[in-house]
């Protein structure tokens, strides 16, 4: 059985370069083409159920590749234990903005360490202990007989890909994931 990770297309605050995290914006023209051409990637796959959080712009983008691949039947659960993770103070702020006012060290530190949260929000750590336990208990025993497809957000991605395979801190820092280009585990 498979397990098809994607994230969602480029969203309105993707583009203007801001601190997502919980702000529930929606996808740019380009992010629901993103979408399209995810979900023609994957047009010979077959999925037997998908989950996805309660954002839109994730929620969008599974709708999108459902479409296209066919599938708009089958069961879709939403969960905000799959949220991107929560960015607190930072939710809002420009990027650029966010580097000239704390300094470009820090926000590299807020952004990717694993134990380190930006303020009033939460760490990689807080995401990993949010989505695992709901990966084990929910999604992971359909593993056994179904193909499920996961339609998340970056960092909701990177705690459970540091999961799936055995990454350590030092190496989940390093990866990026992609919008909207699906990432196969087969069980």
């Amino acid at each position: 059985m498979k397990l098809f990770l994607v994230r969602h297309g480029q969203s309105q605050w993707n583009l203007e370069n801001r601190f997502t995290g919980w702000k529930d914006v929606d996808l740019t023209e380009k992010g629901v083409e993103e979408a399209k051409k995810a979900g023609k990637l994957m047009q010979s796959q077959d999925f037997d159920l998908a989950f996805t959080s309660d954002l839109k712009r994730a929620q969008r983008t599974l709708e999108i590749i459902l479409k296209e691949t066919g599938h708009e039947d089958i069961p879709v659960t939403k969960d905000q234990a799959l949220n991107e993770r929560d960015y607190g103070d930072l939710t809002g702020l420009n990027k650029d903005d966010a580097r000239k006012k704390f300094g470009e060290e820090q926000v590299h530190i807020w952004r990717r360490s694993y134990k380190t949260p930006p303020p009033g929000g939460e760490s990689l750590e807080q995401t990993t202990n949010r989505i695992v336990p709901y990966f084990e208990t929910v999604i992971e025993p359909y593993l056994g007989n179904k193909n499920v497809l996961l339609v998340a957000h970056g960092n909701t991605l990177r705690a459970l890909i540091m999961y799936l395979e055995n990454l350590t801190p030092e190496e989940i820092r390093k990866r990026e994931v992609p919008h909207a280009e699906p990432v196969i585990y087969s069980f």
